[in-house]
């Protein structure tokens, strides 16, 4: 039975889904290189929680014991006592196999070892471990606090009992788990970051302003947020990451990343994180 989650990575994925994780009653320890970090994550989990309770959402008492449920570490040699374990570090591949080696070695046998990843597959995931039955991709969509969708994602090696806890986890998480295959972007990323780049295109080449892009799939196709909104939301520097990973995975032109994104990604114009991207914050 899973009763503690160990999360790796403090930034605003993994900060989520361990408020998400203990908010559902699961005691969590939340890791990541820096007690900086760490306390950057914290900071953005009260403010979350706060959030919730301001809407009515939880109590005062419920917000305090999900704070209470969360321990943070620099160590990974903290997770031997883990149940499951969500990676959430950034959309580096060299960092995510370093990170799965170090976790296989720290954790039981039989723990499952599931990566947040937006679209690195998982079977090369996989491929660095001990573990590849127990290795799984979990993806929660940004803001995960708020977010239904959890895609779960199975390599080649992962077993059925890997694939059905994982679903469990998610519905407990009061997320609703959807199956993807081992896939360059999965679902999710195959088709949004295409869209994204494609706005970034039509902005490149002059086609309309940042305003009138986002106010046309705003107002003509009914998106909450326009394109290039929601790419300074997910970070310029992961959107090309993600382009990147579904340019060679597929080898396919139509995937190649804007210039324009590289070029606001070389100048640290990653979005809301950096409080400039397509906007200004």
């Amino acid at each position: 039975m899973i009763k503690k989650i160990g999360v790796v990575g403090a930034g605003q994925m993994g900060a989520g889904i361990a408020q998400v994780a203990a908010m559902n009653a699961f005691s969590v320890i939340l890791n990541d290189v820096s007690e900086t970090f760490l306390d950057r994550g914290m900071q953005r989990i009260e403010k979350s929680l706060s959030s919730f309770l301001q809407k009515g959402r939880i109590t005062e008492d419920e917000k305090k014991a999900a704070l209470e449920r969360i321990e943070t570490t620099v160590e990974l040699e903290a997770f031997e006592p883990v149940d499951y374990v969500v990676e959430a570090v950034i959309e580096d591949e060299s960092l995510k196999l370093d990170v799965f080696r170090q976790l296989d070695d720290t954790c039981s046998p039989g723990v499952i070892l599931a990566t947040n990843t937006s679209s690195i597959p998982i079977t090369r995931i996989a491929s660095v471990t001990k573990r590849p039955a127990e290795v799984i991709g979990m993806h929660f969509m940004n803001p995960v606090p708020l977010m239904k969708l959890v895609e779960v994602i199975r390599g080649l090696s992962t077993s059925d009992d890997t694939f059905k806890a994982t679903k469990e986890l998610a519905v407990k998480l009061k997320k609703t788990p959807i199956a993807a295959n081992d896939s360059p972007g999965f679902i999710s990323n195959r088709i949004l970051l295409p869209m994204i780049n494609e706005a970034i295109f039509a902005l490149y080449e002059g086609v309309g302003t940042v305003e009138a892009i986002d106010s046309v799939m705003k107002l003509g196709m009914n998106h909450p947020m326009g394109p290039l909104e929601l790419a300074d939301l997910i970070g310029l520097d992961t959107c090309l990451s993600i382009l990147e990973v579904l340019h060679a995975g597929f080898g396919d032109p139509k995937y190649r990343p804007c210039p324009l994104l590289r070029k606001y990604a070389d100048a640290g114009y990653l979005g809301r994180k950096t409080n400039r991207g397509f906007y200004t914050y």
